[in-house]
């Protein structure tokens, strides 16, 4: 075997021991895969770091979704990262991000980096699209549909003006 393909087998190792851990909601296990707790969510320019940082957000997550969990899960390997692609699914049962619970299952893609130096995790960067979850929570709508016209013309009065002006031009 090669130093570099056992890099990767430890290193998927980590991830999946990582994964199954924050599944089973198990968070003092999952804590326990990092070298240095940190947590980066893209969509909201957010960092967590340290242990009760990372505690919470999984706190909040786990609150509002207790019955998450992933699936279609499938791992690449790069130089120093180890990027998953998975789906999150869970029931809205639980406030979230201040909104109350709705009680919708949501299910969306994500893509999450997994950041290491060698063998030790020291980041989880998330990848997903926060609109599609909130579209599925009710709380956002297509622009395209009925609902969504007359939300962005109520929200957007000056916007929607605009847009009418450049079509009647």
């Amino acid at each position: 075997m090669s130093e570099t393909q056992s890099l990767r087998e430890r290193r998927a190792a980590v991830v999946h021991a990582h994964m199954n851990a924050e599944a089973d909601q198990d968070f003092a296990a999952a804590l326990a895969t990092f070298d240095r707790p940190r947590y980066e969510v893209v969509p909201g320019n957010e960092v967590h770091e340290g242990d009760d940082a990372v505690m919470a957000f999984w706190g909040e997550t786990q609150t509002a979704f207790p019955d998450f969990h992933f699936t279609g899960t499938t791992l690449h390997h790069s130089d120093d990262t180890v990027i998953v692609e998975t789906w999150f699914v869970g029931t809205h049962l639980g406030t979230w991000r201040d909104l109350p619970a709705t009680g919708n299952t949501v299910k969306y893609a994500m893509s999450n980096l997994f950041v290491f130096e060698e063998d030790r995790l020291v980041c989880e960067r998330l990848y997903f699209d926060r609109l599609h979850i909130l579209l599925q929570l009710g709380i956002a709508h297509d622009p395209t549909s009925l609902v969504g016209a007359a939300a962005t013309l109520i929200n957007h009065p000056l916007t929607v003006a605009r847009i009418l002006r450049q079509k009647l031009r």
